[in-house]
């Protein structure tokens, strides 16, 4: 029973993390509402984490691999920001090419999870090797996105500044590591486990860059500040 509370906390914990790495391109979508432009912002991020989120949701459903309804959930949260962030991107396309293009990608995306989840269900008749399969894919996924952090990283050692990473969202990937990790261990979940041990190094690696190259913003003296009550 104790065991079962602790794993839920976690869990909890771990879509509270996961909400603030998926609520971080809100500031993007800020900007782009502004100008009513998507600017050079590119929609691939969100495509990308959007089939990374479907293929969590395959994989927590109770055809697949029972007991997995925290994992569901923070993936189905994922995936309505992600469609509201391509909404947005539709809304203020700089191009109707660039319209087909998203449209087409997640039309692609669709077929395949349905594809996917269509034979695996079909044709695989165990739930252990039926969440093996879409396991070894939502791995393959993440390993894929973890390409991202590792840019940044090297960005930040060439360049010596922090000033593309963000604190907030390095720290919130870390969490997000740190409580995934845990709650795999405690269930023993390889599929979920693998992927977070590889998020939360990744994200304390985020982490002492930005301790080793944060550098303050220099104040400005020569402005004197008059506050009014």
């Amino acid at each position: 029973m104790a065991n079962e509370i602790i794993l839920n906390a976690f869990g909890i914990l771990g879509i509270i993390s996961s909400f603030g790495i998926y609520a971080c391109p809100m500031l993007t979508m800020h900007k782009i509402l502004l100008k009513r432009s998507v600017q050079q912002f590119s929609p691939d991020p969100y495509l990308g984490t959007a089939i990374n989120c479907m293929f969590w949701i395959l994989y927590a459903l109770p055809v697949v691999h029972r007991g997995s309804i925290l994992v569901l959930i923070g993936n189905s949260i994922g995936l309505g920001l992600e469609s509201v962030y391509l909404i947005m991107f539709l809304l203020y396309a700089k191009s109707n090419q660039q319209r087909i293009y998203i449209i087409s990608i997640f039309i692609v995306e669709l077929a395949v999870i349905g594809l996917v989840g269509g034979l695996v269900i079909g044709l695989v008749h165990t739930d252990e090797e039926r969440s093996r399969i879409i396991g070894i894919l939502c791995i393959i996924f993440n390993l894929a996105m973890s390409g991202s952090p590792l840019t940044i990283a090297r960005q930040v050692i060439q360049t010596k500044s922090v000033e593309y990473m963000p604190f907030f969202l390095s720290l919130t990937n870390t969490l997000s590591g740190v409580f995934w990790l845990t709650y795999a261990t405690i269930r023993l979940d390889l599929n979920i486990l693998i992927p977070n041990i590889i998020g939360a190094g990744l994200g304390v690696l985020q982490l002492i860059l930005y301790a080793l190259y944060y550098k303050p913003s220099p104040k400005d003296t020569s402005v004197v500040s008059v506050e009014t009550v």
